[in-house]
């Protein structure tokens, strides 16, 4: 396509977007109401429904780990720590273990961090095996069921696999301990050996305070097509190229580079919140993981998100209607993004944005302190409570054993 040819698009596309965002502040005052079961779970409220017994294990295992380094609280995996102080004044909170339908070990797995502030799971194994040891040995709940009516908070970049690298947490798999425990997890990927069936998969942590203090007028119009700041390219991990994000990121920028239509950058610039709020589509490729934090900002600055990744397992997926407010492109077919997207009726976008405009789906993506009724918090309780009632089956009787304490690579067996 000609210089020419793409000036006329963007002209176009210009005159559009200024239209849609015209209509799109007409219709703010009435976001549209999720329909079906999907609004109704996403609005529910989990009090009343199931009690939950916190352990007080030591402080070495997640409060004076914040004391050591407070990047803990602001990184995307702190939705651990928000999770028990939450629990800690929730309502749903029993501190007689007798009538708990759950229980749960805080424990911040994450809080080893590098200079730059990247977690390092090398210690987690070692540290949740340590905290299931004290728990077993100090309480009679674990031992009844091996976990089964435990949960835990484990949101590294493969979950309970305790690696930042693919290849690496498959062949170290789900730390052995917690194969009948509840995880809470951002890490989300079907058939794949680091998501255990009947995981709760979350949002990756985005501080509200932060997120809220970008908010600009919503009359201001939304002048960007497509918008995308990150990495296309990961040369340090991946020398040659292709596997990291399978090679999408990659085509993205070798096809879209020089597009009028799309505001995409390895930059990261001082705006980049207020940009997503002035386009209409940010792009939510996978990068390592099928997940990044681009998925929580986009939610809740009303940017329809395009998510590129085949095997994506969505948070809350169960209470959030992904289809409905999102566009979803293969992985194969990046190079006909600026086709896919162009060709998304107008009426299909305004509903979209209707849909994001609801103040229920932007709660429902973040962990606010306090918290408030529909937020991540509270979603989480809420898949807690609809796997009510235990299955009997989870009891184990006399001498029955399911878990091999034993099992593991030999560095992960040493005390932490």
């Amino acid at each position: 396509m000609d210089k020419a040819t793409w000036v006329l698009l963007l002209c176009f596309y210009s005159f559009l977007i200024g239209n849609l965002r015209a209509q799109e502040i007409e219709q703010s005052e009435r976001a549209e109401r999720i329909s079906g079961a999907a609004g109704d779970v996403l609005e529910d409220n989990p009090v009343g429904r199931l009690k939950v017994y916190v352990y007080d294990i030591p402080s070495k295992y997640n409060s004076k780990r914040v004391k050591k380094d407070p990047r803990c609280l602001t990184h995307m995996f702190a939705a651990e720590i928000f999770m028990h102080r939450f629990l800690l004044k929730s309502p749903v909170r029993t501190k007689n273990p007798e009538e708990a339908d759950w229980f749960f070990v805080p424990v911040y797995t994450t809080c080893d961090l590098t200079p730059n502030g990247l977690p390092l799971p090398f210690k987690s194994p070692r540290m949740m095996r340590s905290a299931i040891q004290l728990v077993a040995s100090k309480w009679p709940y674990w031992n009844r069921t091996e976990g089964a009516d435990h949960f835990f908070v484990t949101p590294h970049d493969f979950g309970a696999c305790f690696h930042y690298q693919e290849e690496k947490a498959i062949e170290r798999g789900i730390l052995p301990l917690l194969q009948r425990a509840t995880l809470v997890q951002t890490f989300g990927q079907r058939n794949h050996v680091c998501l255990k069936e009947g995981s709760i998969t979350i949002p990756p942590y985005a501080p509200p305070q932060k997120i809220w203090a970008h908010i600009i007028p919503p009359e201001t119009p939304r002048s960007i097509f497509v918008y995308f700041r990150g990495l296309f390219y990961d040369v340090g991990n991946d020398p040659e190229g292709g596997y990291y994000a399978r090679g999408a990121r990659a085509s993205v920028w070798e096809n879209f580079k020089d597009n009028p239509l799309f505001d995409i950058s390895t930059e990261h610039p001082a705006t980049y919140y207020e940009d997503m709020q002035r386009a209409v589509f940010c792009l939510c490729p996978l990068g390592w993981a099928p997940w990044s934090p681009r998925l929580v900002e986009a939610v809740v600055f009303g940017c329809i998100p395009v998510i590129i990744a085949d095997d994506i397992v969505l948070p809350f997926a169960d209470a959030i209607p992904w289809e409905e407010i999102g566009v979803f492109v293969a992985e194969e077919d990046v190079p006909n993004l600026d086709t896919i997207l162009t060709s998304i009726p107008t009426e299909v976008i305004l509903r979209k944005q209707r849909l994001l405009a609801n103040p229920t789906m932007k709660q429902a993506m973040l962990f606010p302190q306090p918290a408030n009724p529909g937020d991540a918090f509270h979603q989480i309780l809420n898949g807690l409570a609809r796997k009510l009632p235990h299955d009997r089956s989870v009891y184990l009787k006399a001498g029955q054993k399911f878990l091999n304490w034993t099992a593991g690579p030999v560095g992960d067996l040493k005390p932490w």
